[in-house]
């Protein structure tokens, strides 16, 4: 059990404080939540200094475990309102597990507004915070060049360090920053992007956090060699399966591309369409294609101990890097629901993105949006650069779009606008795929599909088989894959073991086994799925509290609607049925002792 870092921006102070005992079982978006349940009041201002930002690595952070270099980064977001867990690849969830801390608590603001910091954390144990006025402004891939080249001659900086990091939108307050991470060759390309929690570090005055874990050595575990077999079984049921082993290894996340406009649900030109003429030109396919054919990387993890390995790196015509391989989200975002086919144009739009600190997805939905309204044409690449290049400005278009697909869509007058607690959807439609329609309209995150991804079992067949056409089953598939969700989140497992384990029981069985041994204590399927349900019972009474009803629990009304082509369907999961999927809640809050923030 590791330290809370609790750094207040108000006096520059930093203290450390042992985890509590009430939240030792807690890691990753569980202690984010539990900490932000707790500290953070529901009517705080989200860009105020009530609101607190926590960054923690998952409960299997820092050890060898396949895949468990996931990191949570948590506060009351500026876009969806409510309470807030963004995830993230990268090294420094591994990096700051073997520092033995356990969430790092940024809280209050700085009396220089303008004032930009960096927060230093070393090997030996020293912390500390330093004015880094020199990198106000600059892109996320600047700023890791400069502070590198300075922190190397102050600090020797080895590779074995890890930034987290804002751009200039999280310096500016807009509610589509994301926070990035430095990946395991230094680029910032990992983020966690969702909800705008880059605005909560921006109102921090945080430019970087930088950790320098050189010589340290994974976690120790109450059973080393119970941990190394658990291990060895969970590695092995996740190279065993078809997408973790194949699939996604081969052609990364976008082996997707191909499947969801095949089934319907490839949302297209704002969402009026739910196949894209153009997706061959991004598809998983092409791009790897490209990759190889320009001697890129195609293969490799984005934090140390990953199995699946479905990153990727995209270079330009002269082999030079450009940014990571566009994900299966980006590339749909920045692609087809912009009506953009061609995947040097998508990468290009991508590291803008990147070097801003912008979420992909929100900013994809907004541009598909602010095309929508006329103002540019459905597959102009050079307009959609332009756009971007108005949030580097800050200019007054800029800062529209910089606050997302609402904000956009309000102010240019358009009809659809595809946002559920004011959050842009990601890359399935729920017209003909209804699972993730269900995942969309509940998960106290906003419109999600990791939150509980049941493309699983709608389209691909992992985990049974649910028809996606019709609404039957849909809840019940939903409220299972947001629970387990919730707890992978919290071990820092990467979402993508939920392949394996879906269909693999040596894989669910491993989860317990690691964790077992790691912790000393039990961990069967009862607590595993338990601490899922605690998890969602925090968020779904802090929303509760911050005043979402069950009218937030719901699609926009154009999902129920207009008819999506090819299968002219419409949304049909009743509202009984949306609002039966946190039917858990009550129970589980009791049996916590809990019953509001703060309690």
């Amino acid at each position: 059990m590791g330290d809370i870092l609790r750094v207040n921006m108000s006096d520059l102070s930093i203290t450390r404080e042992p985890l509590p005992e009430k939240w030792a079982r807690y890691g990753g978006r569980a202690l984010t939540d539990a900490i932000v349940f707790a500290e953070v009041p529901p009517d705080a201002d989200p860009l105020g200094p009530e609101n607190k930002l926590v960054i923690a690595p998952g409960s299997l952070g820092g050890t060898t475990g396949p895949n468990t270099g996931r990191l949570s980064i948590g506060a009351k977001s500026p876009l969806t309102g409510g309470i807030k867990e963004s995830n993230s690849g990268g090294t420094a969830a591994h990096a700051l597990a073997r520092m033995g801390v356990s969430a790092i608590i940024i809280e209050g603001e700085p009396e220089d507004k303008l004032g930009r910091y960096v927060l230093r954390l070393f090997a030996d144990g020293k912390v500390d915070i330093v004015h880094r006025h020199d990198l106000a402004g600059l892109g996320t891939y600047e700023t890791v060049a400069v502070a590198k080249g300075i922190e190397a001659a102050e600090h020797r900086m080895s590779e074995k360090s890890s930034f987290i990091l804002v751009g200039p939108s999280g310096e500016m307050g807009m509610k589509a920053a994301g926070i990035a991470v430095t990946d395991p060759a230094g680029y910032p390309n990992r983020f966690a992007g969702r909800g705008g929690l880059g605005a909560v570090m921006g109102s921090k005055g945080l430019k970087l956090i930088a950790i320098f874990y050189e010589g340290l050595g994974a976690t120790e575990h109450a059973d080393k060699d119970a941990f190394n077999a658990a291990s060895k079984k969970f590695g092995a049921a996740l190279r065993e399966h078809a997408v973790t082993g194949q699939g996604l290894p081969t052609y990364g996340t976008n082996v997707l591309a191909n499947i969801i406009n095949e089934a319907g649900g490839y949302p297209t030109n704002n969402f009026a369409l739910g196949q894209f003429e153009g997706v061959d030109g991004i598809s998983g396919e092409t791009m790897r294609e490209i990759t190889v054919e320009r001697g890129g990387n195609v293969k490799h993890g984005c934090h140390a101990g990953c199995v699946i390995q479905c990153s990727r790196y995209y270079v330009d015509k002269d082999g030079h890097y450009k940014t990571k391989g566009p994900e299966y989200e980006t590339a749909w975002s920045l692609g087809a629901d912009c009506g953009i086919s061609d995947m040097d144009a998508v990468a290009e739009l991508d590291r803008e993105c990147g070097d801003l600190g912008l979420d992909t997805i929100e900013m994809g939905v907004t541009l598909g949006v602010y095309m929508d309204s006329g103002k540019i044409a459905f597959g102009d690449a050079d307009a959609a650069m332009a756009a971007l290049k108005e949030i580097r400005k800050g200019s007054e278009l800029g800062k529209i779009l910089g606050d997302g697909a609402e904000a956009t869509g309000l102010a240019f007058g358009v009809k659809r606008i595809p946002v559920v607690k004011h959050q842009g959807l990601p890359a399935y439609d729920p017209r003909p795929i209804q699972g993730i329609g269900v995942t969309y309209a509940t998960s106290t995150m906003g419109a999600d599909h990791t939150a509980g991804y049941t493309i699983t079992a709608n389209v691909l067949g992992v985990g049974g088989n649910v028809d996606p056409l019709k609404p039957e089953g849909q809840a019940e598939l939903s409220q299972g894959l947001q629970i387990a969700t919730a707890m992978l989140d919290s071990l820092g497992l990467c979402i993508f073991v939920a392949f394996a384990v879906l269909d693999i029981p040596a894989a669910f069985e491993a989860i317990g086994e690691m964790m077992s041994a790691h912790t000393g204590e039990t961990w069967g399927a009862d607590e595993l799925m338990g601490l899922g349900k605690e998890v969602l019972t925090m968020e779904r009474l802090y929303n509760d509290a911050a005043g979402f009803t069950a009218a937030d629990d719901r699609l926009p009304a154009f999902f129920y609607e207009d008819k999506l082509p090819p299968h002219d369907v419409v949304f049909t999961v009743t509202d009984a049925e949306l609002d039966s999927v946190y039917s858990f809640v009550p129970e589980t809050a009791a049996a916590m002792g809990i019953t509001k923030p703060g309690s």
